[in-house]
């Protein structure tokens, strides 16, 4: 069967990607009982088809991910015969590992819940951390948005020749020394202090960005305290000018103040999560579209095609 295509959360990726694989959305209807209770109605027949269901881990994040379960299993009994959840920004995916006693590791729940539910193959992008992959007994595709963070910067960031790649932290070192290496630029990073999650409290450069481009890479930002504490450490040491560049803009709280009211010149993200009315309140915000690798995923799964050729710097 050709691809049949869910949706579920209000996803800009999942527009722009069926778009680019000319098919039709599914005929879904997700509705809430006085309860809360999420109620989820398949309109038409998904026997022995080949069913994709996009859903991204944003908004009223729980909501979502029960939404995305009862559908993948509402498809399931229903006879389907591949259920593949793209999950454009993997949900729970900082709680990842035990870093103190008694932590839950959600990212492992949220995997089991996904296979329980019913899900045969998984597509999501730029993962917090790539051994979330080992959390599931099903593949997964980790498709990633280096090729279009590259192809960003040369065509956006004017004088990005005189630029340097920037790492906010020791654990986006290796993202930002990928970049660096790629576009043959310099490499510097950041090293924080926390006092607690989502709060930094001293931040050490290592590395020489006077008279450069700052670009800061990273793969998450959410209350951006970070991004607004790098680019003044940038700004004081030198730097002409900082750029932000993050796959999954989650943006809460009091994100947009802190963007607007920081010395970042421009903060891209990409489409993962949906935007647009950000976009409104923030003119510092800026857009990679990365619906188009999504779209192309799902196409060569469907058609049985490797996906490992979005794995290279193929920027489509």
């Amino acid at each position: 069967g050709y691809p049949f295509y869910c949706k579920c959360a209000n996803t800009a990726a999942c527009f722009l990607s069926n778009r680019r694989l000319g098919t039709e959305l599914a005929n879904v209807t997700v509705t809430k009982y006085s309860n809360q209770e999420t109620a989820v109605t398949i309109g038409e027949s998904v026997r022995d088809e080949d069913v994709f269901i996009v859903q991204s881990g944003c908004g009223e994040i729980n909501d979502h991910l029960m939404e995305l379960l009862i559908m993948i299993n509402a498809c399931k009994t229903a006879s389907a015969r591949r259920i593949t959840a793209v999950l454009p920004c993997f949900p729970y995916a900082r709680q990842d590992k035990k870093d103190k006693s008694r932590a839950p590791i959600s990212a492992k729940l949220v995997a089991n819940m996904l296979t329980v539910a019913g899900a045969d193959h998984v597509i999501t992008m730029d993962l917090h951390a790539s051994q979330i992959q080992g959390f599931f007994d099903c593949p997964v595709d980790n498709l990633y948005g280096e090729p279009s963070v590259l192809r960003y910067i040369r065509e956006n960031v004017p004088e990005w020749k005189n630029a340097i790649i920037v790492s906010p932290d020791a654990g986006g070192a290796k993202r930002a020394t990928s970049i660096a290496d790629h576009l043959d630029l310099d490499f510097a990073l950041i090293h924080k202090e926390r006092k607690k999650a989502n709060e930094v409290s001293r931040m050490v450069l290592v590395g020489d960005v006077k008279d450069k481009v700052a670009i800061l890479v990273d793969d998450m930002a959410d209350t951006c305290g970070t991004l607004g504490l790098a680019a003044k450490t940038l700004m004081d040491n030198g730097a002409s000018a900082v750029y932000a560049i993050v796959i999954h803009g989650v943006l809460s709280g009091k994100a947009l103040d802190v963007i607007n009211n920081s010395m970042l010149t421009r903060v891209v993200v990409t489409n993962t999560i949906p935007h647009a009315e950000k976009k409104k309140h923030c003119p510092k915000l800026d857009t990679i579209d990365v619906s188009a690798v999504l779209a192309e995923a799902i196409r060569r799964t469907h058609n049985g095609e490797s996906v490992s050729y979005l794995f290279g710097l193929a920027s489509i």
